[in-house]
């Protein structure tokens, strides 16, 4: 049987597509509540899909070295039910560094929320079983988004706004592919578009290169300086305020 589309799911991000703000993020996340928390910071920060989100394993997070592991998705089929199968390209499965910042919540949502062992899901219903989009959709996110005074944006839109945050946060064309799940170029080549707080971001980025360059280089000249004047004053025999051997001249 075919497995249900989400509308646009097969599409990237367009220029229109809503992205929060990460004091949105966390807004949104207090609002939802705890056992989606984790989720939300999670989908927002990893640019991970839903399907793979909710197909994740314990086994799949390692807190110590802070990445996520994608190797299959959870599909919701048209006449009912569910299926584990693997991501939607070779290019899908991949390992995704976790920014330290949302570890805390991540490790408290696992103890709390996850089913045992290894195998366990991460995420689940509040029974604890497979999470359905659509319930989670009417019962947590739109009441979320409400509470957090947030307009009513796609879930979709969490991963978005982690290529987003990826791209201004320095990442080049092949990182920001990797971590999306994709082996071309157009979808990550929308997020690597041009802004005015990127492109100052990058002058001061260059302005702090070259400082540092002419602050180096300035050392290299006062100490060759300097030490060719203690040279010239060591030769005609005057060590003032020093001796010789302080002065490293034998």
């Amino acid at each position: 049987m075919c497995s249900r589309k989400h509308k646009g799911a097969s599409q990237e991000k367009s220029p229109e597509r809503p992205v929060l703000t990460v004091a949105q993020v966390y807004a949104l996340a207090d609002a939802v509540g705890g056992r989606y928390r984790g989720l939300v910071l999670l989908a927002a920060f990893s640019s991970l899909r839903w399907g793979e989100l909710v197909a994740l394993r314990r086994s799949d997070i390692d807190v110590q070295a802070r990445t996520v592991r994608v190797s299959r998705q959870l599909s919701e089929r048209l006449g009912g039910g569910f299926a584990f199968g693997p991501p939607k390209s070779e290019a899908g499965k991949r390992t995704v560094a976790i920014p330290y910042v949302i570890m805390p919540d991540l490790a408290a949502h696992i103890v709390t929320y996850a089913q045992p062992g290894n195998d366990g899901l991460v995420f689940t219903s509040p029974e604890g079983g497979l999470l359905r989009r659509s319930n989670f959709i009417r019962r947590a996110w739109q009441p979320a988004l409400r509470a957090a005074g947030l307009p009513l944006i796609h879930f979709h839109d969490l991963r978005h706004t982690g290529n987003q945050l990826a791209a201004g946060a320095g990442a080049n064309l092949r990182e920001l592919m990797d971590r999306m799940g994709h082996s071309t170029t157009r979808a990550a080549m929308v997020y690597l578009y041009g802004s005015d707080k990127r492109q100052q971001a990058i002058a001061d980025a260059l302005s702090e290169q070259a400082e540092n360059e002419l602050g180096r280089s300035k050392k290299r000249r006062s100490h060759v300086t300097g030490t060719s004047a203690a040279k010239r004053t060591v030769s005609a025999g005057h060590c003032p305020r020093y001796t010789c051997a302080e002065l490293g001249f034998r």
